[in-house]
């Protein structure tokens, strides 16, 4: 049968709230800087591929992109 508590009802160990705001904060700076990453890495592949710009010019722009992305998203 079914039980009749009088009074709050915990689930579990208390939050650590800290924490999980510690885990809040990497999670959304990690999906951040990733997709920083991979918009800088198509750029660059395309500025390499199609066209004359030619591979070191194409690792360079992916450079300047990924150092201006994470001045602008600091």
């Amino acid at each position: 049968m079914a039980e009749h508590h009088s009074g709050p009802v915990e689930m579990g160990a208390p939050m650590d709230y800290p924490e999980h705001e510690k885990t809040y904060n990497f999670f959304i700076n990690a999906a951040k800087f990733g997709t920083l990453f991979c918009v800088a890495l198509l750029v660059a592949m395309a500025a390499g591929f199609f066209t004359s710009a030619g591979f070191f010019s194409a690792v360079l722009l992916f450079i300047i992109l990924n150092v201006a992305g994470f001045i602008l998203l600091r």
